[in-house]
């Protein structure tokens, strides 16, 4: 399998050199991460909604060393927050976010990272929109799934991620497949060992459909993390069968990744949000991109072989 190789790499100094030298490198990221700065997403931002779809916004970003460093992180996401004032999409853009940015892993790592996503969270709320935790690997989710917690006794709009490759994730949409909740369910871009996740593709996907059964038949609000059309078309059976109105759970795919289903669905009256990363440090993002999908890392390399 090419995705632990991928991921892998993505954790190497010298190949993240190589990459970033390619001169093929940047046209091709820009597929998937279109802008460095809040002023360079902006036009897609207006774009996106204009053709009546909905965005999570992520200032892509996880190797955090220093507090300076989170608490830039934390000042990033506010500075979106005023764009989306001043564009008024607060109701059509939402922000994800990832806590090692803000600080998860250093000493004190997660009430520091609790103390800087606080803020993001609360002036998501004050201009009508909200915040979804990103999941990361297995070892940092009882941090995450805690500051979620935390954060909806005050901010109950507040979301979290799930992966469906982990063996604890069914138990743990049960627990959060509950009124007023937001979870996304994604498969998981990680390299996770074999003792806490399924590693067969067939294994992932039937584990998926299970835990998004159990979040359709809850009481929260399910967003639907997948690109594969088998697993669309399973998740609209689903919700039918719930009982669940075209409001009341939404599609969610990357920027860059089958931008025509984004359009078709909206087209049919679902929700669809785009998860639309930008920034500067975008090699670990668009790494596990290529980890996810095969003809993602085809896309890659026949660029690098037709541009270099």
């Amino acid at each position: 399998m090419l995705g632990p190789v991928i991921l892998a790499a993505s954790r190497s100094d010298r190949i993240r050199r190589l990459i970033s030298a390619a001169p093929v490198t940047k046209q091709v990221v820009d597929r998937f991460i279109p802008g460095e700065t809040v002023d360079d997403i902006v036009p897609i931002v207006q774009e996106l909604t204009s053709r009546g779809l909905e965005l999570t916004m992520d200032v892509v970003g996880e190797d955090i060393t220093t507090p300076r460093q989170a608490e830039a992180a934390r000042d990033a996401y506010l500075a979106l927050v005023d764009r989306l004032e001043t564009l008024e999409l607060g109701t059509r853009a939402e922000m994800s976010v990832k806590l090692s940015m803000f600080g998860q892993a250093l000493p004190g790592g997660h009430e520091l990272a609790l103390a800087n996503v606080r803020p993001v969270v609360e002036a998501a709320a004050a201009i009508g929109t909200t915040v979804t935790l990103d999941a990361e690997d297995h070892t940092t989710l009882d941090s995450m799934f805690a500051v979620h917690e935390e954060l909806r006794k005050d901010f109950p709009g507040t979301g979290c991620v799930i992966q469906a490759y982990l063996f604890r994730t069914e138990d743990d949409a049960r627990r959060l497949a509950a009124a007023g909740s937001r979870v996304r369910l994604v498969k998981g871009a990680y390299n996770e060992p074999a003792e806490v996740a399924h590693q067969q593709k067939h294994e992932i996907d039937k584990a998926y459909v299970r835990i998004l059964r159990i979040l359709m038949e809850g009481a929260g609000y399910p967003m639907v993390g997948s690109h594969d059309p088998r697993l669309v078309s399973i998740a609209q059976e689903l919700a039918r069968k719930a009982g669940r109105k075209p409001d009341e759970y939404e599609f969610q795919m990357l920027y860059g990744i089958r931008a025509d289903e984004h359009l078709r669905l909206a087209a049919e009256g679902h929700r669809m949000r785009v998860y639309t990363a930008y920034g500067t440090d975008w090699y670990g993002y668009f790494m596990r991109r290529l980890a996810e999908k095969p003809a993602n890392l085809r896309f890659f390399a026949r660029s690098l072989v037709s541009k270099g």
